[in-house]
Parts: C-alpha cells; sequence; structure tokens
C-alpha cells in the first residue's frame, strides 16, 4: 500500500484528505507546526486508521529542510497547508504571502530531494484563476486562465495574489527539478465541520449564518463540496493520465443568492443583511470542470447539497 505524506494536516481538506487516505487503508504522514498541540490535532488521532497508520511530523512551510524527515520515503506528496482568510492586518506579507509562496518552494526542495516521490498534488485555489480583468469576457474559465496580480494588488486581493505567485513558482520549480506536478484549484469549499472548531471557511459561512460580521461578502464565487475536492485530490494523484492543473468547483453565485436559499430552508438565524463595499471580487463568472469530468471523475455536488451538509454539521456540533 502506498504511503503519503499531507502538509498542514489540520487545515479543512488536508484533514478530510488524511481521513479519505485512511479509509483507503494507507499509511499518512500528516505534517503540523507542533504535534504536541493536542488541542489542534487530537481531532486526527480519532480518525478511523489514526493509531495503526497515522505518523503526524513537525514541519513548518518557512523553515527550509523542515519538510525533508516527513517526506523521505513517500510514494507521493498532497501539499494542501496554506494560510487561507487570515485577518488582513498590516503584515500581509509575513502572515500571507510569504508562507504561501515559501511553503510551496520548500515543500518541492524537499521533494526534488526524496527519490522515492512519484507525483506531487499541490492545492491551489481558483482564486489564481478568476481574478483579471476580462473575466466577464471570457465565456468559462478553464485551466488555461490565470489570474492577473496587478488585478490583485489593485483590489486588496491577496489570498489570491498569494495563490497566483504560488502556483506559478510551483510550475518552476516543478519543470527545473523534473517534479511530477498535477495542481487542484478548488473554488470556496464548504461540507461539515471535522476539526473541533469550524476552520476559516467555514467560519465565514457560520458568521454570515449568525450575523456576527456586520456584512456579507460582495463576492461572486464558486462552490464545491469537501468530499468532491478531496476525491479531485486522491484523483490528481492516482489517475496516471492526470496532469497540469484541475478546475474543482460546482456552481458559481453571489453571497446574497446563497442567504436567500438558506433563508428559505433554515428562516431561524440571524442572517447578515448589508453586503459589504469591497470592490473587484463581484464579477459574474462561470468554472469549466469538463477537463477532470472527462477523465472520469463524477458530476460536483450541488450548493443545497454542501450547504445542507454544512449547517447539519454546525446544528449537530452546537455551533447554530
Amino acid at each position: 500500500m502506498p504511503e503519503y505524506c499531507v502538509t498542514g494536516g489540520t487545515g479543512f481538506i488536508a484533514a478530510y484528505l488524511i481521513k479519505s487516505l485512511l479509509e483507503k487503508g494507507y499509511t499518512v504522514r500528516a505534517t503540523v507546526r507542533d504535534p504536541d498541540d493536542t488541542g489542534k490535532v487530537g481531532f486526527l488521532w480519532e480518525l478511523s486508521g489514526a493509531k495503526e497508520r497515522l505518523k503526524i511530523m513537525k514541519a513548518d512551510l518557512m523553515v527550509e529542510r523542515s519538510f525533508d524527515e516527513a517526506i523521505q520515503g513517500v510514494d507521493g506528496v498532497f501539499h494542501a497547508a496554506s494560510p487561507v482568510l487570515v485577518p488582513y492586518d498590516d503584515n500581509i506579507q509575513a502572515t500571507l504571502i510569504d508562507p504561501c509562496i515559501k511553503g510551496t518552494m520548500n515543500v518541492l526542495s524537499s521533494c526534488s530531494k526524496a527519490s522515492t516521490v512519484k507525483r506531487v498534488v499541490l492545492t491551489s485555489s481558483c482564486s489564481a484563476i478568476r481574478y483579471r480583468y476580462d473575466v466577464q469576457q471570457v465565456s468559462s474559465l478553464n485551466e488555461s486562465h490565470w489570474s492577473d496580480p496587478e488585478y490583485c494588488k489593485r483590489y486588496h486581493l491577496w489570498y489570491a495574489y498569494a495563490k497566483t505567485i504560488g502556483e506559478k513558482e510551483a510550475w518552476r520549480i516543478a519543470k527545473e527539478s523534473g517534479i511530477d506536478l498535477v495542481v487542484v484549484n478548488p473554488s470556496f469549499v464548504v461540507g461539515p465541520v471535522l476539526a473541533p472548531q469550524p476552520t476559516s471557511t467555514l467560519f465565514l459561512i457560520l458568521s454570515v449564518i449568525k450575523g456576527l460580521r456586520g456584512e456579507y461578502p460582495n463576492t461572486t464565487i464558486g462552490f464545491v463540496h469537501i468530499d468532491d475536492v478531496v476525491a479531485a485530490h486522491i484523483f490528481a494523484m492516482e489517475e496516471s493520465k492526470a496532469s497540469g492543473r484541475f478546475v474543482c468547483s460546482s456552481s458559481v453565485a453571489h453571497w446574497s443568492q446563497i442567504i436567500d436559499m438558506l433563508k428559505a430552508k433554515y428562516p431561524n438565524y440571524q442572517y447578515e443583511d448589508k453586503c459589504s463595499s469591497q470592490e473587484g471580487d463581484n464579477n459574474p463568472h462561470r468554472m469549466d470542470t469538463s477537463k477532470i469530468n472527462q477523465l472520469g471523475f463524477p458530476a460536483f455536488k450541488s450548493l443545497p447539497d454542501m450547504f445542507d451538509d454544512c449547517i447539519k454539521s454546525f446544528q449537530d456540533k452546537g455551533f447554530l
């Protein structure tokens, strides 16, 4: 059975990926900054198969060579670690941009030294595709499209900026080092809570439903079920024909449409009713997933399905 390394083990996508790989009978090495922080990593040990086949190892995106030990000897690496919606403070470079770009460089550097690694699957984002001045002229965004870093800077879309530069850097290193790299570009990931507390994307959903933010994002964005994202990562690793990038997204909607959909079904919550004034993130667009579908990947789950699963887990865990 193959052995895989998953970086950023406590993240939303990474934790579900670990769960799925363990369920398939694989051995998994998960990297985290502090393996002894039971409050953060404890839930991973409760996953089925974890006691027998999970190793939690220390590594830091900002420390060169810190991934060497975790990656040495594995068959494949899922690089899912990256800061997401950090509070946008003055030090955006240190909290978001550097970990995304330098972290990718450090992980791929360790991969290039490990002779056993057959393939690396990088978690990028549709944010590295859809931020461009001509987005409304493009009939459907696909793997050939890239976000424009200047557009991202103009509208202070720093997460998209970091993901775009980070992914381009990954392709450059992979080409230079001869790494077989496949990239998954998910849109906004929705699904049930697995960790003790909602991670950043789920916390955004929860805060919009409970009216904790003062406004909802002025964002038109693709949404995707966590199950589809995890399945796409494993597909990207194990399907021999998989190459390049894969758009991983279900329907595109504005947050106002999501709130209307949820209000109709769950009317008793204090939803945000004011739209943010932010600009540059509300362009209507379409995401084309035909590339992964043509390789045999099944249709993506619908908006109602992913939000029902998410809200039910919020209710079950007492967040709602």
